[in-house]
């Protein structure tokens, strides 16, 4: 049983320089997309009662408000659900915040990367900073309380100093999440081909991550887990689900989903996911083992860390006994530290989780 929805919707306007992601600048499949996502969703849902649903991309505010109202309205959603939609700041407008604030969406994620102008224009967004301003404002002032804002370090051309700007203009703008990313160049993106020059080297970005955390929790942000932080009580939920290792139901192109231990991800190709949104997809059951190093690995993402007794009871091993070498010589390093519950990466050890993590994996 999955309580919890993520939905792909793959289209933008244009593609970002960093992007990887799955999504295409082609709208005009949009209508024939909606069909077999609705197909797809019929087909699997089982009509849980959602904790949250998700709607990400690519730009999912390319979708009109009716179009967001019919894929909701096959979930069974009430007035605790968490749903949240990814947006753009240039594909929005007054008028489509009081529409969308009707169907249901309650909680708001902008695409900002950066307040800085000519590092957008580098990047490839089509956006002023001048405009997630505005539209931050007019989210505000149709009733929105639930916004987080993506920022990205490391991006061409960006020093502490630009960085510091950009946090201190968020945090100015009042909202409750922040969701903070280091930029990673991986294939099938512009900047993996074309490679920008000046940007910030590996200990650059290390400081830049260092001074965000110095920054935000000196203004009431709570980081919650390795990329986000949160005031009080506006944690995402449905991250959290991921973070927790909880099932969840994904659809759409690209989507991933993970039921009866059994982990499922649909077609990259658009075209194929809208000619049969049922057949194309690839199944992975979990062994046990496999499990546990989902379990480790997703709950040290977040800063409270993993729960040792719960892992010990859902997987019938002593946690300190199977990884005592590992946990004696990262706790030495200082990179790990025991909490009331089990163990967390100190600040110094987020630094290099991935290192650390990857000893926990047989």
């Amino acid at each position: 049983m999955a309580n919890n929805v993520y939905i792909h919707i793959p289209f933008c306007k244009s593609k970002c320089k960093y992007c990887s992601f799955v999504s295409f600048p082609c709208i005009e499949l949009k209508e024939n997309y909606i069909k077999a996502l609705e197909k797809e969703i019929t087909n699997s849902y089982k009509n849980e009662p959602l904790k949250t649903l998700y709607f990400g991309g690519g730009t999912p505010s390319l979708l009109t408000p009716n179009e967001i109202s019919k894929i909701i309205s096959k979930f069974n959603i009430n007035q605790n659900t968490e749903v949240t939609l990814e947006l753009n700041p240039e594909t929005v407008d007054t008028k489509y915040f009081k529409a969308i604030k009707k169907t249901g969406i309650n909680r708001l994620s902008f695409g900002c990367q950066t307040f800085d102008d000519k590092i957008l224009k580098a990047i490839g967004r089509i956006h002023s900073s001048k405009d997630v301003e505005n539209r931050i404002y007019d989210a505000k002032s149709t009733g929105f309380t639930n916004i987080s804002l993506d920022l990205i370090y490391g991006l061409p051309t960006q020093t502490i100093d630009s960085f510091e700007k950009d946090l201190k203009k968020t945090i100015a703008l009042d909202i409750n999440h922040i969701s903070l990313y280091g930029l990673k160049i991986e294939q099938n993106c512009y900047f993996y081909q074309h490679p920008p020059k000046n940007l910030p080297d590996e200990d650059t970005q290390a400081d830049m991550y260092l001074k965000a955390i110095e920054i935000l929790s000196g203004h009431n942000f709570e980081h919650y887990e390795i990329s986000n932080f949160a005031k009080k009580g506006f944690e995402s939920k449905h991250n959290l689900n991921y973070w927790d290792n909880n099932s969840y139901y994904g659809f759409g192109v690209a989507a991933h989903g993970y039921t009866n231990q059994e982990r499922y991800y649909n077609t990259s190709n658009i075209q194929e996911y809208i000619k049969n949104p049922l057949n194309n997809k690839t199944l992975h059951k979990l062994s046990v083992q496999e499990q546990l190093e989902e379990e480790i690995f997703l709950g040290f993402r977040k800063i409270e860390g993993i729960n040792v007794e719960k892992i010990n009871k859902k997987f019938y091993i002593d946690f300190r006994e199977k990884y005592a070498q590992i946990i004696k010589k990262y706790i030495d390093y200082k990179y790990l530290k025991e909490t009331n519950t089990g163990f967390t990466l100190t600040t110094e050890g987020i630094l290099i989780s991935n290192l650390i993590l990857s000893e926990f994996l047989e």
